[in-house]
């Protein structure tokens, strides 16, 4: 309850904050905008497939990155009914990803509502890692996945509910069909094979190191608001936009395509909402090594110290 309580008085200075700031505009999309959200992912995915194919592993492993992320950032706006789709199609897009990305996204949805709702508070599961250290974030990936899970088929509407099971079926369904085409010995079925475990053991290695990244790295040690951001146009490049997260929050219902010039928007009116940083500046790292190295420095002089011979040190 006190946790709720914190996080209620931080919007409220939020909500005055952000009074000021102009986004109705930026809930807009051109069809070209669109049309760039709804085949955003497949490209990278059929390259993997293909890379996967020719035994390329390194370069599959980069190009289901490129999916992986591109695939996330498609469904975070399907939640929130911002890809410029109808809701049936949003639907569809959510059924067809959770099947490519080997998670249900339907449950996962019911989970992401909450967190939105009560950021970081008693009830966000979603938002539980970013309460735990880096190494027990990334330690508890799978059975954080699972907690979303259950915790998503409790919040769910009965229509989202059979939706969300219908997403474990064919997810099972095709964890079968690897294994049947595993034992199967013609070229073609091989090659399928092939493809095929390749592509549920990364996305398995995926959803289980997700946490620790779209979780824990942009919601930990948070004090002015309940999210970080990132300015690196690079890194931003990289991971299409979703580090952008404090804006997320603050107006969920903007397009990924404009969290750019909603960010610019940010730092211009509440810029104490927008220092900190998914990755640290190089000040702060500078910072981090200088007193890892003088803690380092301390226990080798305080160990010497130690090991020093007790008669010498009663005639120094």
């Amino acid at each position: 309850m006190k946790a709720n309580k914190i996080q209620s008085k931080k919007r409220s200075a939020i909500k005055h904050a952000l009074s000021s700031v102009e986004w109705q505009d930026l809930r807009q999309l051109s069809r070209v905008q669109i049309v760039y959200n709804v085949i955003l992912p497949y490209p990278f995915l059929l390259l993997s497939w293909w890379f996967a194919s020719q035994s390329w592993y390194v370069l599959a492993c980069g190009a289901s990155y490129f999916f992986f992320a591109a695939a996330f950032r498609q469904a975070h706006d399907g939640y929130h009914h911002s890809l410029g789709t109808s809701k049936r199609t949003t639907t569809g897009i959510l059924l067809l990803l959770s099947v490519l990305l080997m998670t249900g996204l339907h449950s996962i949805r019911a989970t992401h509502m909450e967190h939105h709702r009560n950021p970081l508070g008693d009830s966000d599961i979603e938002g539980a890692l970013a309460k735990l250290s880096w190494w027990q974030a990334l330690l508890g990936g799978v059975t954080y996945r699972l907690d979303i899970y259950r915790q998503g088929l409790r919040l769910s509407s009965r229509r989202n509910r059979r939706l969300a099971w219908l997403e474990f079926a064919s997810i099972i369904l095709v964890v079968m069909a690897a294994i049947g085409l595993s034992t199967v010995t013609a070229p073609t079925a091989a090659l399928l094979a092939q493809v095929l475990v390749y592509h549920i053991l990364t996305m398995t290695l995926a959803n289980v190191s997700v946490g620790i990244i779209a979780v824990w790295g942009v919601h930990h040690d948070c004090d002015e608001t309940v999210a970080r951001t990132e300015r690196n146009k690079l890194v931003n490049a990289l991971t299409f936009n979703l580090l952008y997260h404090v804006e997320h929050h603050l107006f969920p219902a903007v397009p990924s395509n404009h969290l750019p010039e909603l960010a610019k928007r940010l730092d211009a009116a509440a810029p104490h909402l927008t220092n900190q940083q998914v990755l640290p500046r190089m000040s702060e790292l500078i910072s981090f090594i200088k007193n890892l190295w003088n803690k380092i420095k301390d226990r080798y002089h305080h160990s010497n110290d130690d090991g020093e011979c007790p008669i010498r040190k009663r005639f120094a």
